[in-house]
């Protein structure tokens, strides 16, 4: 009895120890980010704590298809939230979220495009050669609301979000980004993307 209490006890040590291992990378690259930094330097995203991770739900594509979010992991994601019905507003911030991935360079590929449509509402098909790169899935608003977090008196739709490649939201980029601000949030991706270019590739 007291062997197997003990063989319970090791396999529990070294299953913690695995689990430790696999996430000492972005812990790191967390810890360079926000830590290990210059002093002065300020972060223009907010850092969600605790963090969240991708909810085991399925979203539909505009195909049709479902796709469980869980399996978005494995990239860096920055996503967006909007209705199929998507006006100025929106139209801006898909269009800043595409230039954001775009003004990464050869770091681009590491990072994923994603509009999580909270309606039923057809999407123009203006908007489609935008979306090409992108993913696009129909995803309950009641299921946003439990796993994205706005800031205090904002609306989901507001902000543009960062999950890392474990599949977790770490990052919320102010409300209503401009071209002014979408230079800082570029600024913070590329820290991000330096931070975790040790141990992060592109592609699942």
């Amino acid at each position: 009895m007291a062997e197997e209490v003990r063989r319970t006890r090791l396999g529990r040590w070294k299953m913690i120890a695995v689990l430790l291992v696999c996430a000492a990378p972005v812990i790191a690259s967390y810890f360079t980010y926000y830590v290990i930094r210059p002093e002065g330097r300020r972060n223009f995203g907010e850092l969600i704590d605790p963090q969240r991770p991708l909810p085991e739900h399925a979203g539909t594509g505009l195909d049709g298809k479902t796709v469980n979010l869980g399996e978005l992991k494995g990239q860096w994601l920055l996503v967006s939230v909007g209705s199929g019905n998507c006006q100025d507003a929106c139209v801006q911030q898909l269009y800043l979220q595409r230039q954001l991935r775009e003004g990464l360079g050869k770091d681009k590929d590491r990072l994923d495009r994603v509009w999580l449509v909270n309606d039923a509402q057809t999407v123009s098909p203006e908007l489609l050669p935008g979306l090409k790169e992108a993913t696009v899935l129909r995803v309950s608003q009641a299921e946003l609301d439990r796993w994205l977090v706005p800031a205090a008196g904002h609306a989901l739709s507001e902000h543009l979000y960062v999950v890392d490649p474990l599949g977790n939201l770490m990052l919320r980029f102010p409300a209503n980004l401009d071209v002014a601000t979408a230079a800082k949030a570029k600024r913070d991706l590329e820290r991000l993307m330096r931070a975790s270019n040790s141990w992060d590739q592109a592609g699942r």
